[in-house]
């Protein structure tokens, strides 16, 4: 498996899945003109690396602000990693979030209350 590293632009996310440490990264906005495109290489690296996952896999999501059809994608990328958990493999979600910036901390409890996988809720504090 290799280590993707997809570079942010003003649309969409920086997103960094590395196989070796077993870390993902989403940070930044997701508002790209075509959610489902942008989203499925990332889903299609889960599927990879579902098959021979690190002992720990550990998710780090800093979204500043995402649109309607990037919220349905990244549910799909937790709805992998919700796999990886019923696998007996154990996934952390850290939801990070402005401390002024009710929208998304509310965002990530909601995804916390469909999805079955600890979310840790971060504050950043300027």
């Amino acid at each position: 498996m290799e280590l993707v590293n997809i570079e942010g632009t003003p649309k969409t996310p920086t997103v960094i899945l590395n196989p070796e440490t077993g870390v993902i990264e989403i940070k930044g906005r997701s508002i790209p003109e075509n959610s489902i495109e942008f989203y499925r290489p990332i889903v299609e690296w889960l599927d990879e690396y579902i098959k021979n996952p690190k002992p720990n896999t550990v998710v780090n999501v800093q979204l500043e602000y995402f649109n309607t059809s990037s919220s349905k994608c990244i549910l799909d990328v937790f709805k992998k990693l919700e796999q990886l958990k019923k696998n007996q493999h154990d996934v952390i979600i850290n939801w990070y979030y402005e401390e002024d910036d009710e929208d998304m901390l509310e965002a990530g409890e909601d995804y916390e209350s469909i999805i079955k996988v600890p979310f840790k809720m971060i504050q950043i504090v300027d």
